[in-house]
């Protein structure tokens, strides 16, 4: 959803600013990068971090990797002994964002390279306390599935993009079907209390009842 560059001017100068290697990291993606709008940025990386905070998260899942944004920014809001588990397909975006990770001074950041999907139920045995949804829109619903599964009570499930520039309220193409059948799903899941926000490109953020 657009917001009024004056108002977003605003907001972005009353608020804690990205560190060094994430300006750098953006820089690089909106010269270098396609499709560099899909970078999470400072607006929803913040919040990411109060949530992570509040929380006292420990372990978190970044579905959808890019060029690694979100995952150093969770990772800064994480305690030393944290995790970041980073899910990523495009084997250009692994190589740059890998970069950037050993440039950063965290060094709980693991890599699953490959479908997520399939990544995902890798770790089964294990207990996450925050995912952060920003991949493929066609399989939204199956990474929800999969990270509830993984999360544990009281944590929170942060998915991106759920607005889709308003086609979600007409939805006319498979990515826009997707969500909003995704937004239908997770507001009849009587396992979270969720909430639907206008911030960048909508952000749906879940927390998974006790």
């Amino acid at each position: 959803m657009e917001i009024n560059d004056e108002i977003m001017h605003y907001c972005t100068t009353h608020s804690s600013p990205d560190e060094k290697i994430l300006k750098d990291l953006t820089k690089y993606t909106f010269n270098e990068i396609e499709a560099a709008n899909m970078i999470s940025g400072n607006m929803v990386g913040n919040l990411l971090c109060i949530l992570i905070k509040s929380i006292n998260a420990k372990k978190v899942l970044d579905v959808g990797m890019f060029t690694g944004y979100s995952a150093i920014k969770m990772a800064s809001a994480l305690p030393k002994d944290g995790e970041v588990h980073t899910f990523e397909l495009a084997e250009n975006h692994i190589r740059i964002a890998s970069k950037f990770f050993s440039d950063s001074p965290y060094e709980n950041i693991i890599i699953h390279e490959g479908e997520a999907v399939k990544n995902l139920e890798t770790l089964k045995n294990e207990s996450f306390d925050f995912a952060f949804i920003d991949a493929d829109k066609i399989n939204y619903i199956e990474y929800y599935k999969r990270c509830m599964m993984l999360i544990k009570s009281g944590g929170i499930i942060v998915l991106d993009n759920m607005l889709w520039s308003g086609k979600v309220l007409d939805p006319q193409d498979d990515d826009s079907r997707a969500l909003n059948e995704a937004a239908e799903y997770i507001n009849n899941d009587n396992r979270v209390f969720n909430h639907m926000l206008t911030i960048r490109d909508g952000l749906m953020v879940c927390i998974k009842n006790g």
